[in-house]
């Protein structure tokens, strides 16, 4: 053999055919994954759609609802003192989170938007993780703090309560259109 320890595709033609074939093979196994691949690919674009609709139209109106219709109302149906003050510390910390969430959220719009239009598969996923994480630490903490105390203020006062359920009926009451006769 000269100058390789192969033999030559002239000396074994078989050979060179059989060596297309393993590479055939091997791009085939890879095609064969396909279909398993496929499913959540689809899935990740459906999630991810699903995902900036809901933050858009349901988590951003739930911050507006809890900023401008329930923290008003609890602070102002909260008895002056100790009262006050921890309640209006609780607005500050739940509304700061708020704005923490909604930058977190701001990072992984985009790519977001590309993983719904399978135009890319790429995402900040320790952004990801973190706002995942830090909105159910969030959630957690109005359940078990806040929430429970806002009850018990807003309760003190029936109409208190009922003020606050005719602003929120209100606010996501479309308002007809009145037309020139």
């Amino acid at each position: 053999m000269s100058g390789s320890d192969a033999p030559s595709t002239v000396d074994q033609p078989i050979a060179d055919f059989s060596q297309c074939h393993a590479g055939i093979l091997r791009k085939l196994d890879g095609l064969a994954e396909l279909p398993a691949l496929l499913q959540p690919a689809a899935r990740a674009r459906e999630v991810a759609e699903q995902s900036v609709e809901f933050f858009r139209e349901a988590i951003f109106e739930h911050h507006l609802d809890e900023e401008r219709e329930l923290f008003p109302a609890v602070i102002a149906s909260s008895e002056a003192g100790a009262e006050r003050d921890r309640t209006q510390a609780l607005v500050r910390r739940l509304t700061d989170e708020h704005r923490a969430l909604e930058t977190l959220w701001k990072r992984l719009e985009g790519g977001l938007k590309k993983v719904a239009k399978g135009q890319s598969f790429e995402l900040d996923t320790a952004a990801l993780e973190a706002l995942v994480a830090q909105y159910r630490a969030h959630a957690r903490f109005e359940e078990t703090e806040f929430l429970p105390m806002a009850q018990a203020i807003l309760s003190r006062n029936g109409d208190h309560m009922a003020a606050l359920g005719l602003a929120l009926h209100m606010r996501h009451t479309p308002m007809p259109v009145a037309g020139y006769v």
